[in-house]
């Protein structure tokens, strides 16, 4: 029964994440911040900003606020959903 339930919760994540584009690699890119820089802006690892911009991690709210200020952005574009 475990099982079960942890393979329908990763269903559920994979779903969750194949729903959301983040931008944030094309914003870094556009103004030419490096992922440590961003990094060390928005005080994480720069293998965080990369789970991040790959969709295998989601960051926390204070963190996304902190990304979307960083790259001169809001919240709601950062992170678009996919219909």
């Amino acid at each position: 029964m475990y099982q079960l339930y942890t393979d329908d919760v990763k269903t559920i994540l994979q779903v969750r994440r194949n729903g959301v584009k983040n931008q944030i690699y094309e914003l870094r890119t556009a103004n030419s911040i490096s992922q440590g820089a961003l990094a060390d802006k928005c005080n994480v690892s720069r293998q965080t900003i990369n789970a991040i911009e790959n969709n295998k991690y989601d960051p926390s709210l204070a963190l996304a606020f902190r990304l979307a200020e960083v790259l001169g952005t809001t919240v709601d574009k950062l992170f678009l959903y996919k219909l």
